[in-house]
């Protein structure tokens, strides 16, 4: 029976395109070959279809299933993936988002990081979870690469553009992808305590025997797994179905309950005798990991980065269609501010992640931007990851109740947060990566710092200044890491967003996040600064 109308009700994006209404990517992205931003465009008008958006809804509320046994009682340690899952997996792994930075090609020459972040953030604004093999995948080509004949053998399977999710053996597939099993019950992110152990079976071969206490993507065809042997912690290619189409002895337990990330499985498995491929050296296993662990971080910022900017969005568009009392939301002051102050964060977020992939593409061929690879990677993946939940929560609050339930995609968002700030390295992690770079070389801070300076300018002395005394005080006292690792982010911030030339929002950024002011919620700005200038042309439409 009808009893009223729907009415003030905020209308759908649906229709709307996630890269054209971004003018900072498209700042950052301006210099990009026709042909990549032609992609990226089109890219914006998937992420914000309906289409799109029910696969997102559908591959989350349909979660993976392990099936360890099918009806005879055979084992086949198999999980089922809603059709959802597969539909986002093939049009990103179509994008390369899994094998672009290692296809040969001169379309993205000397952007190729850059490129592949732009896409990757528009997708991260999408769905989340399924871009976890992805990520496992092509960063794993990092760490093959310590063994060139298995590079060699295994790089032509990966690198096509093309998504089988069928269960058979490597060589037999259209393409593959690649997962890691790294952590065990008793370690987490202290692999030496891995018990996990390697045997050489005579033939050039490991058997290996143990097991993973996180193992994401259980489907991939191959897994990067650390196991012991004589001279210490390995690292070993095992493929997860033989060359007869039979298992490799692994034995999955049970899937994770995860808070978030919940289209992606994320498993606990053990190993019986499987058969693996040392990669790198006997005892080098963390050694052989790290170029991969190093993309795998950029990865985690640039998807929180993605993920603010989608969740930030929609506040915006609710705050403009919303009516309370007599006005829209978007016309109170109070909101305005709170708007701006977390687009101010977005924006920094985007420009801090896109930046460090441009130092990925020239860090080969410059040596100021390998050193800010190096000092900045774990800089960044902190900052930039541990920001996202407080902001997103703060959006959910912009819409209300309408934030709040799962039939909106703020929830999933809000979920889907933290598992960048616990992936690939907690805080603690990356604020002790910061402190081994400055005992180990600190002579490449001296390269960052620089560029910081130069970018923020005259007022960048004092900055810079406050950076080096953090970094004083930090080789004495290993517990104030995290303080030079924030101060540095928010200083490299303001200086991408001066290099930019993004003056307005980088003038309120630095004022705000670098001026001493306390802060511990958002709405913080005062009417020095123009809220409504900011909102808008960070994302753009009628106010």
């Amino acid at each position: 029976m009808k009893t009223h109308d729907v009415l003030n009700q905020t209308p759908p994006m649906s229709g709307l395109n996630a890269y054209l209404g971004d003018p900072l990517l498209m700042q950052i992205t301006k210099r990009f070959p026709q042909e990549v931003r032609k992609e990226l465009e089109q890219n914006g008008r998937f992420v914000l279809s309906s289409d799109a958006q029910d696969l997102a809804r559908l591959a989350n509320a349909e979660t993976p299933k392990l099936r360890t046994h099918d009806r005879q009682g055979r084992r086949i340690d198999v999980v089922d993936y809603h059709p959802a899952f597969h539909a986002l997996m093939r049009r990103s792994v179509s994008q390369g988002l899994h094998s672009s930075i290692w296809e040969d090609g001169k379309t993205e020459s000397g952007v190729r990081h850059q490129a592949r972040a732009s896409r990757f953030y528009l997708t991260a604004q999408l769905e989340c979870g399924h871009l976890c093999p992805l990520t496992m995948t092509s960063a794993s080509l990092a760490a093959l690469m310590a063994s060139p004949t298995l590079y060699r053998e295994w790089s032509p399977l990966i690198l096509p553009r093309k998504y089988d999710s069928s269960n058979k053996s490597p060589a037999k597939k259209a393409g593959l992808t690649l997962g890691m099993g790294m952590t065990e019950k008793q370690g987490g992110t202290d692999v030496q305590a891995n018990t996990t152990r390697a045997e050489p079976d005579g033939s050039g071969f490991y058997r290996i025997t143990g097991h993973k206490w996180f193992m994401s993507a259980p489907m991939s065809d191959a897994f990067l797994v650390l196991a012991q042997v004589r001279e210490g912690l390995s690292c070993f290619l095992v493929p997860r179905i033989l060359p007869d189409g039979s298992s490799n002895g692994f034995r999955f337990q049970r899937l994770k309950d995860k808070l978030g990330n919940r289209s992606n499985a994320s498993s606990e498995v053990e190993f019986e005798s499987a058969l693996g491929q040392m990669i790198g050296n006997p005892g080098e296993g963390v050694k052989t990991i790290i170029d991969m662990v190093t993309l795998t971080r950029l990865d985690c910022a640039v998807a929180s980065a993605g993920l603010m900017r989608a969740g930030l969005a929609e506040a915006v568009h609710h705050a403009r269609h919303r009516v309370a009392f007599e006005t829209t939301l978007i016309e109170k002051p109070l909101m305005l501010r709170v708007l701006a102050d977390m687009a101010l964060d977005v924006a920094a977020a985007t420009a801090l992640a896109m930046r460090l992939a441009r130092a990925f593409d020239n860090a080969a061929k410059d040596r100021s931007e390998a050193a800010f690879a190096r000092v900045m990677t774990p800089v960044v993946k902190y900052w930039v990851a541990k920001i996202a939940p407080a902001m997103l929560y703060e959006t959910m609050e912009c819409l209300g109740g309408n934030g709040y339930i799962e039939e909106g995609n703020l929830a999933r968002y809000y979920r889907e947060a933290p598992v960048n700030a616990i992936w690939e390295g907690s805080g603690n992690v990356m604020a002790l990566d910061v402190v081994r770079v400055l005992k180990r070389g600190p002579q490449l801070f001296d390269e960052v710092l620089n560029w910081i300076g130069a970018q923020l300018g005259r007022g960048g002395q004092g900055t810079v200044e406050v950076l080096r005394a953090a970094m004083r005080v930090t080789e004495n006292d290993e517990g104030a890491a995290r303080i030079l690792t924030e101060q540095l982010a928010l200083a490299a911030a303001g200086a991408e967003l001066r290099y930019l030339h993004s003056e307005d929002i980088a003038d309120a950024f630095i004022e705000t996040r670098l001026g001493g002011q306390w802060r511990t919620t958002y709405g913080m700005l005062d009417a020095r600064h123009n809220a409504k200038n900011i909102v808008n042309s960070l994302y753009p439409g009628a106010s």
